[in-house]
């Protein structure tokens, strides 16, 4: 699962190179899954990707949504090998520094009995 998350990610940022001479790179980034070091990597591409010019938007579905609350779980706050950066951190970091539009699905509120209140502050539920 997470060669096809990261192969899929990869493939979207290979067609949002090919379509720049057509206009702006973009880039969404859906992420599901709930090992940390999956949804740290998919932070780390989208960040890359904004790097390189491209504009892009992420949506977390799932256990992945986790990382986008404002009392996220240690799996979501914690420091990854190699360079200590966790998926929270970076999410916050784009969202601060590039703007980054952040939602969760439409569902996982409901699936968790709570309101956009325990989201982050930018983070907002997809309608």
């Amino acid at each position: 699962m997470r060669k096809l998350a990261a192969a899929t990610l990869i493939a979207g940022l290979g067609l949002a190179g090919a379509a720049q001479a057509e206009g702006p790179n973009k880039l969404l980034t859906i992420l599901t899954a709930p090992e940390p070091q999956t949804q740290l990597m998919a932070m780390v591409l989208t960040m890359n990707a904004i790097g390189a010019g491209a504009e892009a938007e992420v949506l977390l579905c799932g256990p992945a949504g986790d990382i986008a609350l404002k009392e996220a779980p240690a799996s979501a706050t914690e420091g990854q090998p190699p360079k200590g950066a966790s998926p929270q951190g970076l999410l916050k970091t784009m969202i601060e520094k590039n703007g980054l539009k952040v939602q969760v699905c439409a569902i996982y509120l409901p699936g968790k009995g709570a309101d956009a209140s325990i989201l982050m502050g930018s983070v907002a539920q997809i309608l």
